[in-house]
């Protein structure tokens, strides 16, 4: 069975949520571009946006074995993410529940 992660990125100090909305899309569209297979590997993303450490965030479950790529993706592009706890895992199940959106692949 897939293990997901919880990864939280961040907009920049005083990003206003619309545009950090915006680059979210961006990065996303470039990465399903650029590399399809780790994209597949973003199982669901917040139904809401959320403040950390501040600063607007979104987070998204990611499946385990792609982590590290998805986190060398966004720092290529400039997207922050806060650290990812390697031992809290989540199933499928949770991460299904009724706060995430399933990505549709």
């Amino acid at each position: 069975m897939t293990e997901y992660l919880c990864l939280t990125l961040l907009a920049r100090a005083d990003e206003p949520e619309d545009a950090f909305k915006a680059r979210l899309t961006a990065f996303w569209t470039h990465l399903l571009r650029t590399q399809p297979d780790t994209y597949d590997a973003v199982f669901a993303e917040a139904k809401a946006f959320d403040t950390t450490d501040g600063r607007t965030s979104r987070a998204y479950m990611v499946g385990a074995d792609a982590i590290d790529a998805v986190t060398q993706a966004l720092t290529a592009n400039g997207v922050d993410a806060a650290p990812v706890d390697a031992d809290d895992v989540y199933t499928k199940y949770e991460a299904s529940a009724s706060e995430w959106f399933q990505i549709a692949h």
